[in-house]
């Protein structure tokens, strides 16, 4: 997803009177806009960079519902959809299957020294952005143990 993109969902919200979709999408393009400014690359920010944000945001979003007390439903539920809203922004995720063949294709020859952290290494560089960390990880570590 590019940033133009982000900026005609957040005026396609404006014009539908859709106040929280246009929050979340204003709040995703900030902080896109300060990861680029951070990243010093202002004018043109790579599609990449976008991606890897939305998914930041989108932790957050998810850490948020996590830890908001469960007697506060509409603080909840306001937290639900921001975190929903999110997701249909975020690249799609490689799922557990989909790693393990990426890892056992590409990375046999590093998965067999056993080396978790040079493995992860390795990884991550092809797969960030594809893929979560922790389910990474936890892949990683079945087949190295």
């Amino acid at each position: 997803m590019t940033l133009k993109e982000l900026q005609g969902e957040m005026i396609a919200a404006m014009k539908a009177k859709q106040k929280d979709r246009k929050d979340a999408v204003s709040g995703l393009i900030a902080a896109v806009k300060k990861a680029a400014i951070d990243e010093g690359c202002r004018e043109d920010i790579p599609e990449e960079l976008v991606d890897r944000i939305i998914l930041k945001e989108l932790k957050t979003a998810k850490e948020q519902v996590d830890t908001c007390p469960r007697d506060r439903e509409e603080l909840l539920a306001r937290y639900r959809e921001k975190a929903d809203i999110i997701a249909q922004f975020a690249p799609k995720q490689l799922s557990e299957d989909e790693i393990r063949a990426v890892l056992e294709e590409k990375f046999a020859e590093v998965i067999a020294s056993g080396n978790k952290g040079l493995i992860m290494k390795s990884v991550m560089a092809e797969l960030r952005g594809k893929a979560d960390g922790k389910l990474i990880s936890k892949v990683v570590a079945e087949l190295c143990g």
